[in-house]
């Protein structure tokens, strides 16, 4: 009897902005609006509006010209300019601890999460959870550490069934009121070998036969040579809603609610191959965030469990941005995102490679970001989306891209009026070294991995402080930092 086929994944749209040629909305407006003051010039000058002409042409060519990768010239010049802007600020050197004049002895997290802090409270069930608070976005995150099943030795009827009910997972998150985001993070690691070593000698018999005790004692120091250690994580993010009388609600009343609705995230995740999830307490969520920028501290970390550690001291002792990778104590790191998800159809085992273990990367961290779109505006969104690749398409009929883009368009919009959601997301790939030498290895190490995944990655130049930040499971939501207004973003 034939098996029946293994099912394939695609159809990721991103939304284009409406516009002539590569020009989007807002560089359209600009364009029309120059061609009415040449105009109106051209009623009193011809001269005059010649030189228009010229001057409009080297406004827009920046908006015109654009990268293998889809990025505009505009785009390119912006991110040198801040990066100037910011190196000669200093800003991209962080110094904390004693003989720091900012932190007053602490250290404290760079960046983006300098002003975050650790609250804890509990769910229904009376278990202990960390709650992430950005004060400047109002967010609040909570971070799940789940026990991933693999998928070895599994048959593919089960990876087809976990990977339906992760799709129903993600889609119930836009009923979720208040949630903003979403991400799941996969970080592999070095295996210290602390946990076997714990987990044999609570259990060893005082009386057990000398050759069994010796058995147990050579697995313990040599099963950890060579082995990695696999972590899943899962964030949710929520936004303080004011409440039905009009006052936004408290950082108090904030831990209630997120505290009531933690049995039923991880009821959803059962089913998903997540395994046993867990809300992350203070003490490990801030433990994992300072092995994250000080790698070295882990075997320390690990062997001293009885010492409660600070969200304060979770930071870096000092930290160093460079264009094109990031240092922080005792790792060398450079982050990767997604600029292009696959073209075409993918099987489920796509990421396998990716986020597997490398030996030429010390630590590797892929964090997968989601946003999911509430069902009013995802409506709203697949039906734009459809009226702007139809438009593109009578600009460009001999388009084939353009004709694919019509036919996901209108694919998408059938499937979120049958009920799917809509969500957007994207993929920052972490790989932090011991050293500067091993750096490049590290490169070489992503790109080839990102070919198998049907992935492009692109560099994040000039953000790796930023993008190193938002790969960690604490709940940054990247578009709310940034101060570009949300037209010229979209259209850009």
């Amino acid at each position: 009897m034939a098996s029946d086929p293994e099912p394939t994944y695609g159809n990721w749209r991103k939304p284009v902005s409406p516009g002539v040629g590569r020009l989007g909305l807002a560089g359209t407006l600009m364009l029309m609006a120059g061609l009415v003051v040449i105009t109106m010039i051209a009623m009193v000058s011809p001269k005059a509006s010649a030189l228009g002409i010229v001057v409009l042409a080297v406004v827009m060519l920046p908006l015109v010209i654009q990268d293998a990768q889809g990025r505009t010239a505009l785009q390119s010049l912006t991110a040198r300019f801040n990066w100037w802007w910011g190196r000669s600020q200093g800003w991209h050197l962080y110094r904390s601890g004693p003989l720091s004049v900012t932190s007053r002895g602490s250290c404290r997290l760079p960046g983006l999460l300098a002003q975050s802090r650790l609250v804890e409270g509990r769910d229904s069930y009376g278990r202990p959870f960390a709650l992430v608070v950005i004060p400047s976005t109002r967010h609040y995150t909570v971070v799940f550490d789940c026990n991933a099943e693999g998928a070895a030795l599994v048959d593919q009827s089960q990876v087809n069934a976990w990977v339906a009910h992760w799709g129903q997972w993600l889609a119930s998150l836009s009923y979720e009121p208040g949630l903003v985001a979403a991400s799941v993070t996969i970080e592999t690691a070095p295996d210290t070998g602390s946990r076997l070593k714990e987990e044999v000698y609570a259990n060893l018999d005082p009386n057990a036969p000398d050759l069994a005790r010796a058995a147990l004692e050579e697995i313990v120091w040599n099963y950890p040579v060579g082995s990695a250690r696999v972590s899943t994580r899962i964030a949710v993010t929520y936004a303080a809603l004011p409440h039905p009388g009009g006052k936004r609600r408290d950082q108090e009343s904030m831990v209630r609610e997120i505290g009531m609705r933690i049995p039923g995230l991880i009821s959803g995740l059962e089913m998903t191959g997540a395994g046993a999830a867990r809300p992350m307490t203070a003490d490990q969520l801030t433990r994992a965030v300072r092995i994250a920028y000080d790698p070295t501290a882990q075997s320390s970390m690990e062997t001293s469990k009885d010492q409660e550690l600070r969200w304060e001291d979770a930071g870096p002792v000092a930290a160093q941005e460079s264009w094109d990778h990031y240092i922080h104590d005792s790792g060398h790191s450079i982050t990767w995102g997604m600029s292009e998800a696959p073209r075409g159809e993918v099987l489920s085992n796509v990421m396998t490679g990716l986020v597997a273990p490398h030996h030429d990367i010390d630590r590797k961290r892929v964090t997968f970001l989601f946003r999911p779109h509430d069902p009013a505006s995802a409506a709203r969104i697949v039906e734009r989306d459809r009226r702007d690749s139809r438009f593109r398409l009578d600009g460009n009929a001999s388009a084939a891209r353009n004709e694919i883009d019509v036919m996901k368009s209108d694919q998408s919009a059938i499937e979120e009026a049958r009920g799917a959601g809509v969500t957007r997301f994207t993929i920052l790939v972490t790989a932090t070294v011991h050293s500067a030498d091993q750096l490049p290895v590290a490169a070489a190490a992503i790109d080839t991995l990102a070919a198998p995944a049907r992935l492009r990655l692109r560099r994040m130049y000039g953000a790796q402080a930023s993008s190193f930040a938002a790969a960690l499971p604490v709940g940054i939501v990247l578009p709310d930092h940034i101060q570009i207004p949300a037209l010229v973003r979209e259209s850009l």
